[in-house]
């Protein structure tokens, strides 16, 4: 939470056309304490930029728990400020060092409160938010800065609303492009065996959690990078492109839907409402799309329901008569990542413990795999075991392991889907990432509370399967070590140091590894609150 003054968002913009003050529903809200419009108004907007996507918009819980008045309200507000303040050991973060004692209290307040409703979005209105700063006629037909676009990085900038554009080759930031607010993930047309888009890696589409879809030009000069907008949602998460670069897809967290956009122009085209039944036979209104993936094989999208517990696989190759594959999996379903031959997707259902894998080929469930607490893979990383043969992993937000599955049933059919090892770290942590030409998996700690370990991440030996160096980034009251990429050729390893208590300032920066002897070569500064990075030619190829 930001210390400094909070933007109004989107979502709470909307909150505030279907709710005037707090909400008083009998029974609980005559319990919770009393909260003036203004204080109710601002809780609302920390609540959705810290808050709703783990605990869900409507406060029913996911990956974190239910902060519903009939249990928060027992709680008590001594114990909730405690438990915001320092955190969790199932993996809730400390705000402590980010928030003030105010507004901890505020925090408090606020979920005893019934949570508002917010309103539905319709097409049409997408379609009055939808924008274009450069006509597709005018794009160039080629690159207009001489640079080597294909090792760029796209850097998330969280909480400014940016995406930093960073030359990989020269190590320098190219451009501060607006997006949507607290950008979750960009991705571009990728290598699809079926159907071969036009010079992939070049357009990139970022999913701000304010829903806003921009799509950005990597040829343009950096003025003119930012190219058209579209606002699809007024909270969201993921977005994905079509094998042809025709279509592009994107998931609401609220309203509950995924909406085609016309990859050209981002005109939005279509919704369909995720809203069902979930695998215990419920109806759940509150549907939230997660994770969206290209599927590298087929002219289909994965489309990941994280409270229906299913994958729906999104035929898009005509969106007039969509058919959509519904498989039965886990809740509660929220990233993941292909295995190498792009047949099989590996997803956490974080909050049931378990990793699903799907087979795209036969549409159907291939496997579940019982872990330790809250998987989170990200964008995972595959690698070779020299005695499981090839491998995903994953590390966990409530506690400090990497557990390691065997994901080739073609070669090594007695290690599909088990277990092969896991390994202990210092703490909880969101990201692993590796390379095919590297000897090492790399891990971040972010969830942890204690900042010499939240500050750290951990490299693991891929044959000896040991922890084999341990950097702290920074020493910064209020800065976390979080997420890494490698370069094109695998020869760096980049990681942010995420500035999470003061964004409106460029203090956060990039370190960057030399991938074989594991010495740190350089920072770049000049970042605001940098988090997730994406090198283009590695995520157009498929490169975990």
């Amino acid at each position: 939470m930001l210390k400094t003054k909070l933007r109004t968002s989107a979502l709470s913009i909307a909150i505030g056309l279907a709710i005037s003050g707090v909400a008083t529903t009998a029974g609980a809200a005559n319990q919770a304490p009393k909260m003036s419009e203004a204080d109710f108004e601002k809780g609302k907007t920390i609540y959705f930029q810290r808050c709703a996507g783990c605990h869900g918009t409507l406060r029913k819980g996911a990956t974190g728990k239910a902060l519903l008045p009939k249990d928060t309200i027992k709680l008590g507000q001594k114990r909730l400020e405690k438990i915001i303040t320092y955190g969790t050991e199932g993996g809730m973060n400390n705000f402590n060092d980010i928030m003030s004692k105010e507004e901890i209290t505020l925090m408090a307040k606020y979920i005893q409160q019934e949570p508002p409703i917010p309103p539905e979005m319709s097409l049409a209105l997408m379609k009055e938010r939808h924008k274009v700063y450069v006509d597709p006629k005018d794009y160039p037909s080629k690159p207009l800065h001489g640079r080597n676009w294909e090792n760029f990085f796209l850097v998330i900038e969280r909480d400014v609303g940016k995406v930093a554009v960073v030359d990989g080759d020269k190590h320098e930031i190219v451009a501060h492009i607006p997006t949507g607010y607290a950008v979750h993930v960009l991705k571009a047309a990728e290598h699809n065996k079926s159907l071969k888009a036009k010079d992939p890696g070049r357009f990139w589409y970022t999913m701000g959690r304010d829903g806003k879809l921009t799509k950005i030009d990597l040829w343009q000069t950096p003025d003119k990078m930012k190219v058209a907008e579209v606002q699809i949602a007024y909270d969201a998460r993921d977005v994905a492109v079509s094998g042809d670069g025709k279509y592009v897809v994107g998931g609401g967290y609220w309203p509950p839907h995924f909406v085609i956009v016309d990859a050209a122009t981002m005109e939005p085209l279509k919704v369909v409402s995720s809203r069902g039944v979930n695998v215990d036979g419920e109806y759940v209104n509150e549907s939230r799309v997660a994770a969206i993936y290209d599927t590298p094989n087929h002219p289909t999208w994965l489309v990941s329901m994280k409270e229906l517990g299913q994958m729906w696989q999104v035929d898009y190759s005509d969106i007039d008569n969509l058919k959509i594959t519904m498989m039965d999996t886990a809740k509660f379903l929220h990233d993941g990542f292909f295995d190498p031959t792009g047949r099989y997707f590996q997803i956490a259902a974080n909050a049931s413990n378990k990793m699903v894998v799907v087979d795209t080929d036969t549409q159907k469930l291939e496997a579940i795999i019982d872990t330790d607490k809250l998987p989170h893979p990200g964008p995972g990383a595959n690698w070779i075991d020299p005695k499981c043969g090839p491998v995903g992993g994953t590390p966990h937000l409530g506690v400090g392991l990497v557990t390691v599955w065997g994901n080739d049933p073609a070669g090594h059919k007695d290690q599909a889907w088990k277990i092969c090892y896991t390994v202990e770290t210092d703490g909880p942590g969101v990201f692993i990432r590796t390379h095919p030409k590297s000897d090492y998996v790399w891990v971040d700690q972010t969830k942890h509370p204690e900042p010499e370990v939240q500050q750290s991440v951990q490299v693991i030996d891929k044959k000896t399967r040991e922890i084999v160096k341990t950097f702290r980034l920074t020493e910064v009251e209020g800065y976390a070590a979080v997420h890494m990429e490698f370069n094109a050729d695998g020869s760096e390893v980049w990681v942010s140091v995420w500035n999470r208590k003061d964004s409106k300032k460029p203090n956060g920066e990039i370190v960057i590894f030399d991938a074989k002897t594991l010495k740190e070569k350089t920072r770049i500064k000049g970042f605001y609150a940098p988090t997730g990075k994406f090198n283009v030619y590695n995520r157009t190829h498929h490169v975990t």
